[in-house]
């Protein structure tokens, strides 16, 4: 059985205290911004740097890869869950969303 080979990746949690989505970066230390995340293109370089995420269980909760790409600014999502996430919560205009609307004004 032939594995499926590995794709880019960024490592992504929720806060523990907050909830809030975060990003493990190149400095390796959480984020908050989807595009100041370290984008991984080595699995074992991914891998790695997963298990010292994984590390910090007081202060990241369901840490894992997630796909992207290398975009202008940074990595971005490459699935649509992984998009939504990046914005925050939908329900109503606060956090990131209200950031990224007061940014574009």
């Amino acid at each position: 059985m032939s594995r499926r080979p590995f794709t880019p990746k960024v490592i992504t949690a929720n806060h523990l205290l907050s909830g809030d989505v975060i990003y493990w970066s190149a400095d390796s230390c959480w984020v908050n911004a989807h595009a100041d995340a370290a984008l991984f293109t080595q699995q074992d370089a991914a891998e790695t740097q997963l298990s010292q995420a994984n590390a910090q269980q007081n202060i990241a909760v369901g840490v894992m890869l997630a796909d992207a790409v290398m975009g202008t600014n940074g990595p971005e999502p490459v699935h649509f869950r992984e998009e939504f996430r990046a914005t925050g919560p939908s329900n109503y205009f606060h956090g990131k969303q209200a950031d990224t609307a007061s940014a574009g004004a």
